[in-house]
C-alpha cells in the first residue's frame, strides 16, 4: 500500500499508523496551506481534557512547503511548558525529554514543512520505524484513479473521514480515570504513555494489555 499524507506537527496516531504500515509514503509539500488542520497543530491530553497546540504561521495561503513559521507569542516556550505540564508524570516523558526539548529550545526552523519533517524523523527514530518517504514535486489532485491511498483530507481534526484500517484501540493514558480514553491524540501521547511498546500498538502485532 502506498499512501499520500499531508505534513503534520506531531501528527495524530492515525497518521503515524499510515506511516508505519505503508509500503511507501508520499508527503504533500505543494498543496496550499489549510488552517485548523494537523499541518500546524496537535492535540494532547491534559488534566483539564484535550488541548490544541498550534504553530503560528505567516502567509498561510501559500504552498505548505513555502509557509514560514511565525515567532509570534513565544509559542515554543508555551508548547514545551504545556507538554511538560501534561506529561511530566507519564511513564516515559523523562525517557524522551532530551530528544524532544531541542525542537522548542535550541533551534528555530524557518519553514513549517522543514520543521515538521525534522520532527517526523525524530519520532520515527524513537519509534524505531523506517518508512520509505518521498516528497511531492507538484500538487497531486484528488482522484480515484491515483496510485496512492490519499489521506490528506481524511486525517482531519474537524471532519475525519471513515477509515476501516484504523481502530483507535485503548492504551494506558495518565488522565483516563478523569476523562475516559481519548482516542487519536498526538503521537506524543502514545509515546509518553507507552514508550517502546508504541510500535506494537501502531503495527497491531499484538494487543497492548491494560495496565
Amino acid at each position: 500500500m502506498n499512501v499520500l499524507l499531508s505534513t503534520t506537527y506531531f501528527g495524530p496516531i492515525q497518521w503515524y499508523q499510515k506511516l508505519c504500515c505503508a509500503d511507501e509514503v508520499w508527503i504533500e509539500r505543494c498543496e496550499n496551506f489549510q488552517k485548523q488542520t494537523y499541518r500546524n497543530r496537535c492535540v494532547i491530553a491534559t488534566t483539564q481534557g484535550t488541548q490544541v497546540l498550534t504553530v503560528p504561521v505567516e502567509a498561510p495561503s501559500r504552498q505548505v512547503g513555502a509557509t514560514r513559521i511565525s515567532d509570534h507569542g513565544n509559542w515554543r516556550h508555551l508548547h514545551w511548558n504545556a507538554l511538560r505540564s501534561a506529561y511530566g508524570d507519564s511513564p516515559f516523558f523523562m525517557y524522551y525529554e532530551d530528544d524532544l526539548r531541542p525542537f522548542f529550545t535550541e533551534r528555530c526552523w524557518d519553514y513549517l514543512f522543514d520543521f515538521n519533517e525534522a520532527i517526523r524523523e525524530k519520532i520515527c527514530e524513537l519509534l524505531d520505524i523506517h518508512p520509505i518517504v518521498h516528497y511531492t514535486e507538484s500538487f497531486i489532485s484528488p482522484s480515484p484513479s491515483t496510485s496512492f491511498e490519499d489521506f490528506r483530507e481524511a486525517i482531519n481534526p474537524k471532519h475525519p473521514a471513515p477509515d476501516p484500517d484504523f481502530t483507535p484501540r485503548r492504551y494506558y493514558q495518565v488522565y483516563e480515570a478523569k476523562h475516559g480514553f481519548l482516542p487519536n491524540l498526538s503521537i506524543l501521547d502514545l509515546l509518553f504513555n507507552m514508550g517502546p511498546e508504541s510500535i506494537f500498538w501502531l503495527t497491531n502485532n499484538r494487543v497492548v494489555t491494560d495496565k
